[in-house]
């Protein structure tokens, strides 16, 4: 996250509300969801009823109390804060995507009039005309017209796109505007329950259901809250076998000051912000579970158009045949590419200028436009035909030379196995070669695949190419695997097959062919631009339609559950550190053995018990901007992880306590305070 994300944390415009809503959180029925902090509340609750007998009998060190109920109420207030911080910055996205939706109109068709009405009140299936300059006043789908659509306010990039009735590029989103043509779209969802409502609903963070691992991890700080209990619990009946007496405000702070309170705190603040980065980034996850199994993915299943190559194949290279002059065929391919507004046209042409040609067609020139039936273009003029095209296509035209077309045959075949697309080339009855098209792989994508190996990811590219060249493209992007000619069947089964090895899957996918595998999937991510079954079973939408984005949301789930686990360990280990340093201060009195353990060298018991207890409230919000930001995360091993998280955050979860607990003893003693 940038400086300018991190400082925003700290605006009054998030503050303000999260330090109300961290009061309004001391509502049991809200605080028991978290049964570490609940505990909390229930303990400093009795550590006030037991301030306010001593008050009002005279009994006990009364200001030394009234210190130790303060910071126990702070601990609380401060995990509720960091809750309350972290679902405020989901409202405030929540409420800019309000104002894109406020007060829309809709142009609803009926026979071939239209009325103007409210966008709520429209129902799925009714008819909507959006002409030029429009927003679109609810979800659906074209199907009639062709438009260009600017979805900034949805996305934030300001390029347009095409949509069309039919096809993959037929969904349209709400809020979204028409900046060309017009469109005819049929509302497929009821008010309420489009697209931007629910993204709304689900930034705003608040209905955040626990992920397993959440529930996994609170299982275990209960356990380990539970176990702190019963050890504290027994602390008495010890000290009274010696003789002496521990007070039930001592009992009560070194209980609060031992469990794990720190990640508790921040264990839902760390959830709401993993949410949080996926929309920063322009990824809607629909369940805090599709966040946390990006982090866990075994697999990546990616397409090659558009994902791995650039999507538009290209001219990289001309193949005269023997006795053919390459200038003969670079002219020719050149004048029969001119009027071709395909991206392959246009990359021949290019790259015969690139090669010195310069060629022009005559004025009277006949174009031969491409048609799915013929498969070739060209251009008829002064008294040539010049055609390209398939090769078997073009090889139809005439009764060729049958060594020419046996050096065609070879030539075509040897650009086939390197992966690539043959185009003959004929000038009458005469074949002059070949031209190669080319899949361009995107830049920088192999060394992206060898970062996810490193990460221990497998990936498998998908593609409906014949196996040679899938198995050409797939070495020089560097994918693990292939699946060539792959079918809406064919990648259900390879899902399936990975995932009844124990294995979690991603793949994306933006048609309504790719919406089986999509559901199946472990980490569905639908691109915005897709139809609307596709939208429907991912359990993701990429808002910038970028497939190759699925290695940052790898990423990002890596990132919440790397971030997790450093604090968890952090909190541990802070634990065991408080432990270590003032029980031995706390029990010198009763066994003065322990002494030699007093490492730290507290004042006093009391002041051991205080320090330890602020020092266990002012950990949390010092923790709560790396809980929100997350930990920086480094594609590497599993193994290598581990160990820097345990050396940082095990070491440092082990250091800062004593040296905190330290520095606020001896401030507690400078002032007097016990």
């Amino acid at each position: 996250m940038s400086e300018t994300s991190s400082k925003s944390l700290f605006t009054p415009a998030l503050l303000v509300p999260a330090c109300r809503d961290a009061v309004r959180k001391l509502d049991p029925r809200q605080l028991y969801r978290n049964p570490v902090m609940f505990t909390t509340a229930v303990v400093a609750l009795l550590a006030t009823v037991l301030a306010l007998h001593s008050a009002m009998t005279g009994a006990g060190d009364v200001g030394f109390q009234a210190q130790l109920v303060f910071w126990l109420w702070l601990t609380v207030l401060f995990g509720n804060f960091a809750e309350a911080l972290a679902e405020g910055r989901g409202k405030a996205q929540a409420a800019a995507l309000r104002s894109t939706k406020a007060e829309l109109m809709g142009k609803k068709l009926s026979g071939a009039s239209h009325e103007i009405v409210a966008a709520s009140t429209l129902r799925a299936g009714d008819l909507v005309l959006v002409e030029m300059g429009d927003l679109i006043p609810a979800d659906g789908e074209v199907v009639q017209g062709v438009a260009s659509v600017n979805e900034a306010a949805i996305t934030g990039e300001s390029a347009p796109v095409i949509r069309e009735a039919g096809g993959d590029r037929s969904a349209v989103t709400a809020g979204t505007r028409v900046i060309s043509d017009q469109i005819t779209v049929r509302v497929t969802v009821e008010p309420g329950q489009g697209f931007l409502d629910r993204m709304i609903a689900l930034v705003e963070g608040a209905a955040r259901a626990k992920t397993p691992n959440e529930v996994a991890l609170t299982i275990l700080l209960t356990g380990l809250t539970l176990i702190f209990l019963i050890a504290v619990g027994t602390l008495p009946a010890f000290t009274a076998y010696a003789g002496q007496s521990i007070p039930v405000p001592v009992l009560v702070a070194l209980f609060v000051a031992l469990i794990p309170t720190t990640i508790s705190a921040l264990l839902s603040a760390i959830g709401i912000a993993g949410m949080d980065r996926l929309v920063r980034f322009n990824v809607l996850a629909k369940s805090g579970r599709a966040v946390e199994a990006a982090g866990d993915i075994d697999v990546l299943l990616l397409d090659k158009t558009g994902t791995i190559t650039l999507g538009d194949r290209q001219a990289s290279e001309f193949v005269a045949l023997p006795g053919v002059a390459q200038g003969d065929l670079v002219e020719a391919a050149m004048l029969a590419s001119l009027a071709d507004e395909t991206p392959e046209g246009r990359s021949i042409v290019a790259l015969a200028r690139a090669q010195g040609m310069e060629a022009t067609a005559p004025t009277d020139a006949e174009v031969v436009q491409f048609t799915a039936q013929t498969r070739v273009s060209g251009i008829d003029a002064d008294g040539r035909s010049i055609r390209k095209g398939a090769v078997d296509a073009l090889l139809k035209l005439h009764d060729f030379d049958a060594r020419a077309t046996q050096a065609l045959r070879s030539v075509t075949d040897r650009i086939a196995r390197e992966g690539g697309t043959p185009l003959a080339v004929s000038d009458g009855t005469r074949l002059l070669g070949a031209i190669h098209l080319k899949d361009i792989i995107k830049a920088g994508i192999k060394e992206r695949f060898a970062e996810l190996r490193h990460m221990g990811i497998r990936t498998v590219m998908i593609t409906g190419d014949n196996p040679l060249t899938a198995a050409a493209i797939a070495a020089e992007s560097g994918v693990d695997d292939f699946l060539a000619e792959a079918t809406p069947e064919d990648k259900l089964e390879l899902i399936r097959k990975e995932q009844s090895g124990g294995r979690l899957v991603a793949m994306c996918g933006d048609g309504t062919n790719d919406a089986p595998a999509l559901a199946q999937s472990d980490v569905g991510v639908a691109m915005n631009t897709g139809t609307q079954a596709a939208r429907e079973a991912g359990n993701m939408v990429d808002l910038d339609n970028n497939p190759t984005k699925l290695i940052e949301i790898v990423g990002l789930g890596k990132q919440l559950l790397m971030t997790r686990g450093a604090l968890t360990t952090f909190s541990i280990a802070n634990d065991v550190a408080k432990y270590f340093a003032i029980l031995p201060a706390i029990f010198v009195a009763l066994y003065p053995g322990l002494g030699a353990l007093n490492v730290m060298g507290l004042n006093s018991p009391q002041s051991a018990i205080l320090s330890a207890v602020i020092f266990n409230a002012l950990i949390i919000p010092f923790l709560v901007p790396l809980a929100l930001r997350g930990v920086p995360y480094k594609p590497r091993s599993a193994a290598r992880q581990l160990i820097g998280n345990l050396t940082l955050y095990g070491v440092g979860g082990l250091i800062v306590p004593f040296v905190g607990i330290k520095v606020i003893d001896l401030a507690v003693g400078a002032l007097g305070l016990a």
